[in-house]
């Protein structure tokens, strides 16, 4: 019931809401994950309400639905936080689902992307601000764009790798053009578009004044219209502008220019037509080079660059998505932006059609835990908000410091009570070997990659691992260690992708390293080998110091510690001098002669530091090394150990155990959007644990079978190489369909077909030995995939398949029984079991 403001009690408001938590608060029993987009839409999810309900399921599990970049398939390029995606359906669509969930009594988890925004397809509207704007834009500080690079010539700009091309050439092929329409100017790129800063535009209007004069006449309105925009042009703020009042007027003040533009090209064709002329002058003419210095002067006053794709990763200057650069970086530690993004999903809390949260990556985020403190304390607010439906938003603003407050106040008495936890929150978070969820986190638990990979690991026999590594070392020709291959994984990520965030960060330390006399004399290039080894070495995606405190937690501590050891052990002629610097830096051991701006330096250099080693540890892991390291690849899955073999029960058990005593409420999965296999394939692939000696012959046999199906590439090299074909074979018997018989299916086979030949293709770019995205080698991809081809052609005179089909009955026979006992434990274990869209069947 809404209650006035001036007679009510804050304190019994309070007390009211924290009585009525448990009401708003829903834990869910059973979640089913729903991958939304064109594809699959609300109209689409509404009808399983029903079906979900009967299968047991409490709460529907949704991928991220806000508005995306178009054709988005998984909507984690959001590029507008306060709409639906219109693929995806219609707000009455929408409301037509949310109903019918809870008709049916279910509740919603809406996965949300805290950290970054898609950017590309001009369809972010807070990014083409910024790219008009730079620094003065209303939205600079919402990006976590450097403008002041190390680079000088990048001041005040964003880099944008978007050319196919050295930008000259680009240039002068006229791949870039020069428009203008309903009072603006554009630059395009193919599809592309780019904003022309309203401040640089005067060169353009003032191109045919005299021209126009002679034809209008001097005082011809529609001229002295057209200086007179000129004029106002003029008197736009400069690029250094920061006074935020000065900005809020030049950016009404750009608009009116825009809108007196268009008002006066559409009365006037003689001013239309002048523009148009000098807009082809602009776009210059083939063969001329000097008819473009006029487009190239324009661009360089742009507060963006073009160049080429691949200057991206040792120049771009915004933090991205990992190595993404179409996904750009939010600053979701300023309350501006985080308010901004959440006013939507916030309100979808506060009607009931959203009753949790999914947070993407917070391993992205400047400080996690603050993060998800603020989402609480939203939504508690929120709900106090409700309840003063007739305050106005000014007596709202006098009492919410005072709510906030108490709010503070409850959580401290209970830091994991339901006043600090009003709101159910999971997190994707990738947790390392022994690593735990910090328990300052104001969540219910993770998405459950831990949990899947202990399950998985109990179907894996341990006792064949040494069978297993003298098998594969023999087949590939090489004796490969997981720790090795990502450590080396690591480090070439830090060369070729993300070069630029590195070189930031080692400039950053040389600084720190200048304010020390005792650490003055480390060079910067030693201090970027170092730092690199430092990161390879590191065991965790991420250490989590936070901003405010000079504690750091014994865990951090621990993995600090840790990765200094390591990057000794593999650099023993590099002066652990350096190592030791860097390990007291990270554990903010201050210098006994620092001052505040020295701390200040050296935790900023923290923070920044632990937002780059979760994404090179992914892309260095995950996306490397599990596709290089291939010895039972059902191990190679996110959040995984692939270098071990199994794990034992107890372990299993023990992990339940601190589940149910800690996190009764964190998710388990069994498979996710981001698996690199399905469960049931991995269930097939551990029957290969079991029985070593019968995989053993089977390779042998069928290399043999298979050894004149490869391409002969130049200097003897053959496509595929050993360890890609031992991947291809663990593939084949874990995906297999089981509907596809031998015999007469030639479209299902040839689907199949194609299904592994585009899995192979990945999965051979992606462990960047033979080919890559970057460097692509046709010959060996066409290699590879004629090969796949060839042996899962089904002939008479093939006798890979018949022989092939006898084990692979067999794998299939007793995966089955693996994939029930997961699910068997996975709805009997501690936590809320997860059922990936489709997974329920076979």
């Amino acid at each position: 019931m809404a209650i006035a403001i001036k007679t009510h009690d804050l304190d019994a408001l309070f007390d009211e809401v924290v009585r009525d938590l448990p009401v708003h608060r829903r834990l869910p029993t059973a979640t089913y994950r729903m991958q939304f987009n064109r594809n699959f839409r609300f109209r689409d999810a509404q009808k399983l309400a029903a079906y979900l309900r009967d299968l047991g399921i409490s709460d529907c599990y949704a991928s991220p639905y806000l508005r995306a970049r178009p054709d988005s398939l998984h909507g984690y390029d959001v590029c507008d936080h306060n709409s639906l995606n219109p693929a995806v359906g219609s707000d009455e669509d929408y409301d037509a689902f949310a109903a019918e969930l809870q008709r049916h009594g279910l509740g919603q988890i809406l996965d949300v992307v805290p950290n970054h925004m898609g950017i590309g397809q001009n369809s972010n509207a807070w990014w083409y601000d910024v790219l008009e704007n730079g620094p003065t834009s209303q939205y600079a500080n919402f990006f976590d764009v450097d403008w002041r690079p190390l680079k000088s010539d990048l001041r005040n700009k964003v880099l944008l790798p978007i050319l196919g091309d050295q930008y000259g050439r680009v240039l002068e092929n006229q791949e870039l053009n020069l428009s203008f329409e309903d009072g603006v100017f554009r630059l395009s790129y193919y599809d592309h578009r780019f904003p022309i800063a309203t401040r640089t535009i005067a060169p353009l209007l003032r191109r045919r004044l005299e021209q126009l004069a002679e034809q209008l006449g001097a005082e011809h309105e529609s001229l002295l219209e057209l200086q007179s925009i000129v004029t106002a042009v003029g008197h736009l703020p400069s690029p250094d502008e920061t006074d935020p009042e000065v900005l809020r007027q030049a950016a009404l003040e750009r608009a009116v220019i825009r809108r007196r533009l268009a008002t006066l090209t559409a009365a006037d064709e003689t001013v239309a037509n002048a523009i148009a002329e000098t807009v082809r002058e602009y776009n210059g003419v083939r063969g001329d080079s000097r008819s473009f210095d006029l487009l190239d002067e324009l661009l360089n006053e742009q507060f963006y660059r073009l160049s080429f794709w691949r200057v991206a990763a040792e120049e771009i200057n915004y933090r991205r998505f990992f190595d993404v650069n179409e996904l750009a970086a939010i600053r979701m530690e300023n309350p501006a932006v985080f308010e901004e993004a959440h006013r939507l999903i916030m309100r979808l809390l506060r009607e009931g059609k959203v009753t949790g949260l999914r947070i993407d990556h917070p391993d992205g985020l400047w400080d996690p835990a603050d993060y998800f403190q603020r989402l609480q304390r939203s939504f508690f607010l929120e709900l106090c908000r409700a309840r003063l439906s007739e305050a106005t938003p000014e007596e709202w603003e006098s009492i919410e410091p005072e709510l906030v407050a108490r709010y503070e106040r409850g959580c401290a008495a209970d830091p994991r009570g339901i006043v600090a936890r009003p709101l159910y929150v999971i997190v994707e978070k990738i947790l390392g070997k022994d690593e735990r969820v910090p328990e300052n986190w104001a969540i219910y638990g993770t998405v459950g990659y831990e949990y899947l990979n202990a399950l998985n690991g109990i179907f894996v026999d341990a006792a064949n691992r040494a069978f297993f590594d003298d098998l594969y070392a023999k087949f590939i020709g090489t004796r490969l260690r997981f720790s090795d291959l990502v450590n080396s994984s690591k480090k070439m990520i830090m060369l070729v992708s993300m070069a630029s965030e590195l070189n930031v960060l080692s400039h950053q330390i040389d600084n720190v390293s200048e304010r020390n006399r005792w650490y003055r004399d480390f060079t910067l290039n030693s201090l970027t080998f170092a730092l690199r080894e430092v990161i390879a070495a590191l065991p965790v995606y991420r250490t989590y110091v936070r901003e405010g405190d000079d504690e750091v937690s014994e865990r951090d501590r621990a993995h600090v510690r840790f990765a200094i050891a390591e990057a000794k052990r593999r650099n023993p002629r590099t002066a652990a001098s350096i190592f030791d610097f860097i390990g007291d830096v990270l554990q903010l051991n201050y210098p006994g002669n620092a001052d505040e701006d020295s701390r200040r330096e050296q935790r900023e250099f923290v923070m920044k530091f632990q937002q780059l080693t979760g994404p090179v540890t992914a892309k260095g892991a995950e996306d490397t090394a599990f596709y290089v390291y291939n010895r039972l690849v059902s191990l190679n899955e996110v959040g995984g150990e692939p270098g071990h073999f199994g794990i034992p029960l107890p372990t299993f058990h023990r992990q339940n155990v601190d589940r149910q005593k800690l996190w009764p409420y964190s998710m388990l999965a069994t498979s996710t959007h981001d698996t690199q296999r399905g469960e049931d394939v991995r269930a097939r692939i551990n029957v290969l644990s079991e029985i070593p000696r019968e995989w053993r012959s089977a390779l042998s046999r069928w290399t043999r079978f298979n050894r004149k199906k490869k391409a002969v590439l130049d200097g003897n090299r053959r496509a595929p190489d050993p360890n890609e074909e031992y991947l291809l074979y663990q593939t084949l018997l874990g995906a297999w369909p089981l509907d596809l018989r031998d015999g007469d299916q030639p479209e299902k086979r040839r689907e199949f077909v194609g299904r592994i030949q585009a899995y192979m293709l990945k999965a051979i770019k992606e462990a960047k030995v033979n080919t890559s995205w970057v460097n692509p080698n046709e010959a060996y991809d066409n290699g590879v995939q004629s090969f796949v081809a060839a042996i899962l052609e089904d002939t008479a005179n093939n006798q890979f398949l018949a022989d092939f089909a006898k084990l692979r009955d067999k794998i299939v026979q007793y995966g089955l029984y693996n994939s029930l006992s997961q699910v068997l434990l996975k709805l009997a274990s501690p936590g809320v079991p997860d059922v990936y869209q489709g997974t329920e069947l076979w």
